[in-house]
């Protein structure tokens, strides 16, 4: 009956309680609050609809009922405990008070949902190694280093600025430092610095959730770095000759402890300080200036070349050229200068440009284009400088042969024929040919032949020769009959026909203008050289005056000549006398008996045509004296054949054959000079 009782009271109870009004319940429970170290921690609980003891717990553990919670000198509940208000305060935060905090009303079986503290620490100011002022080298790569060291929670975040401005996350990486201690961490910046960073600041920061804006560690970077040198010159722009003030100056820490100059690369003598003088002149405008400044750090180099007006100067001279007939030539030539020059290309004695430049081509040339060309560049602004050079074209091509004019002859007296020829290259032979023969050298019979050199040559069309055929006695038919000179080379051949004028007897009043030729009285001296040479007065004869200005008869007999040719031959002597060459057998080669007078007289030979004239390279030989050959303007004259061919010969002479030629067997005639 009793067990039947209870549970009938208990629903009774609980229908009482349900009219008497609500049950209890939470207005406000705590949530997850962070906080930072040293700051005061709230967690709000509100009850409703209860009146009993309400407690907190922290992590599980009851902290008490009371207000004031005693043991926990830290924590307190506070509000009106009668509106139900039940809040727990923490002051100061500390790191165990991390954890998770709920609030129970003990004799309604209430429990809040829990609510979990956050302690946060704020990171202490970084530290930069080598702070606060790092010295550095210019130019050469280096590291900065920030440390935060402590319980920083969460790990802190380092960060680099420069003047102001965040630097580049790539610049610098950050790692956790195990020492056992969270919140440490460590920033490297790499960094090349330059001269303008000297002085700069860098600061490292070290943020967090609990401190956003961060703590600051700045520093200054002091640096050491070589020379910055800027060199200047004063005019840059200068005439040659003119002075010119380089002035070098320089930045550098530690401070300067030397300058160096040099031009070219070439050290300046004497040269010291910042300051060099000079005079302006062409070398600087091709070899700069260089001002050398060194400290403890290191050293710089800068140089500058200087703008120098000068004329022209020659550097490369054109080359003679030498080319076939027909074949193409050119010429070069170098000048510099500043400007730079001009550079025209005539012909010596021409005034038409035929070309400007460093170069002159010639197309297909033939022999009128031989000659000298000459490369010839302007003065420049200052008028000085500038000028010319010449380079001889040859152009190769058959002879050219020229039959020069010849005195008339006596008939059975000397006579003489005489050719120029210019060839390139230089002539196999130059023959002489008439009806029953030829000759290159030597003497044949009544003739001889001599080539020698001409005192002149034609300008590109090679050296010249001059071949001269003596005849001894003429006869009629020397004056009557064509003789050919001809030559040839690789490229052809040439040749001219000469003729041998006459001349009318002469009366013994003209013998005035004759000169007697040393020998016996008939002319068929036997004697030989030495003979001649060392005769006496007496067997030399009679020696006749002549009246032309070039010879003086001494008191004592003896002959005396001035030398025309002013000192060129070198010529000496008192008397003359004349040896045309050795005839085969060893004799004297003389001219026949002068038809001048009876047997007997003294044998004479006309040199009146003769006198006054540049005598030849060596064909006359005196003795202790001299004898002339043909006027040099008689070389500077001819007419250049329209065609090249084998010379007129006379039925029966052989067609050039050099190979057959007979060989000389007499020296040489020469003039002792």
């Amino acid at each position: 009956m009793l067990r039947m009782r209870v549970p009938a009271l208990l629903v009774l109870l609980f229908c009482f309680r349900g009219s008497a009004g609500p049950s209890p319940h939470f207005l406000q429970q705590p949530e997850d609050l962070v906080v930072l170290l040293g700051e005061e921690a709230r967690l709000p609980c509100a009850l409703g609809a209860y009146w009993g003891l309400v407690q907190w717990t922290k992590s599980g553990l009851a902290l008490g009922g009371q207000r004031d919670l005693p043991g926990w000198s830290r924590y307190w509940i506070s509000g009106n405990a009668a509106n139900g208000q039940h809040d727990l305060h923490i002051r100061p935060v500390e790191l165990e008070d991390e954890a998770s905090y709920e609030c129970q009303a003990t004799q309604a079986g209430l429990r809040s949902r829990p609510a979990q503290l956050h302690v946060l620490v704020p990171p202490e100011a970084p530290q930069v190694l080598g702070g606060p002022s790092v010295s550095l080298v210019a130019g050469v790569p280096a590291n900065l280093t920030c440390r935060s060291r402590g319980h920083a929670r969460p790990t802190p975040e380092l960060l680099w600025f420069r003047d102001g401005v965040l630097l580049d996350g790539t610049t610098f990486h950050q790692t956790l430092l195990k020492e056992g201690t969270p919140g440490s961490v460590e920033s490297t910046l790499t960094l090349t610095p330059f001269s303008h960073d000297d002085g700069a600041t860098f600061v490292c920061r070290a943020r967090s959730q609990a401190l956003p804006a961060g703590r600051d560690t700045a520093i200054t970077l002091s640096l050491q770095y070589p020379p910055e040198v800027t060199l200047s010159a004063s005019p840059h722009t200068v005439q040659e000759g003119e002075k010119v003030i380089f002035l070098c100056q320089a930045t550098a820490q530690p401070p300067v402890t030397g300058y160096r100059w040099a031009k070219g690369g070439s050290p300046v003598l004497g040269a010291r300080g910042p300051r060099l003088e000079v005079v302006a002149e062409a070398s600087f405008l091709t070899e700069p200036v260089s001002c050398e400044v060194s400290n403890a750090v290191g050293s710089a180099n800068r140089s500058t070349a200087l703008d120098v007006l000068f004329g022209p100067i020659l550097q490369a001279k054109p080359e003679h050229v030498s080319v076939d007939v027909g074949e193409d030539a050119s010429f070069s030539c170098a000048w510099r200068g500043n400007p730079l020059p001009r550079v025209t290309w005539t012909r010596r004695g021409g005034a038409q440009v035929l070309g400007s430049g460093a170069t002159l081509r010639l197309p297909s040339v033939g022999p009128e284009d031989a000659g000298d060309y000459v490369c010839r560049a302007e003065p420049g602004l200052s008028g000085l400088g500038g000028g010319a050079a010449e380079a001889r074209l040859t152009v190769n091509a058959p002879p050219v042969v020229t039959a020069l004019h010849s005195a008339p002859a006596f008939l059975r007296g000397p006579a003489r024929l005489q050719c120029l020829v210019f060839a390139s290259p230089a002539p196999d032979a130059v023959v002489w040919s008439w009806d029953e023969g030829f000759l290159e050298a030597g003497s044949q019979g009544r003739f001889l032949v001599e080539t020698f050199p001409a005192p002149e040559s034609r300008g590109g069309l090679g050296p010249g020769l001059i071949s001269v055929l003596h005849i001894s006695g003429t006869q009629e038919s020397d004056f009557s009959r064509s003789f050919n000179c001809s030559a040839r080379n690789r490229l052809g051949e040439g040749g001219a026909q000469a003729s041998l004028g006459r001349r009318a007897s002469a009366s013994f009043s003209e013998q005035k203008n004759l000169m007697r030729i040393p020998g016996s009285s008939d002319g068929s001296s036997s004697r030989g050289p030495e003979e001649e040479e060392t005769g006496s007065r007496e067997d030399r004869g009679p020696i006749v005056h002549t009246d032309h200005s070039d010879l003086v008869l001494e008191e004592e007999g003896t002959l005396e000549t001035k030398d025309p040719t002013n000192g060129y031959y070198k010529v000496r002597g008192v008397s003359v006398s004349l040896s045309l060459g050795e005839a085969p057998g060893g004799g004297l080669f003389l001219p026949p008996p002068s038809p001048l007078g009876p047997p007997g007289t003294p044998t004479f030979y006309d040199f009146n045509p003769h006198l006054g004239m540049v005598p030849p390279c060596r064909l006359y030989r005196a003795r202790a004296g001299y004898l002339t050959t043909p006027h040099p303007r008689a070389f500077t004259s001819y007419i250049k054949p329209t065609s090249f061919g084998p010379p007129d010969l006379a039925p029966g002479t052989p067609p050039f054959p050099y190979a057959a030629f007979p060989t000389p067997s007499h020296p040489r005639l020469q003039t002792h000079v």
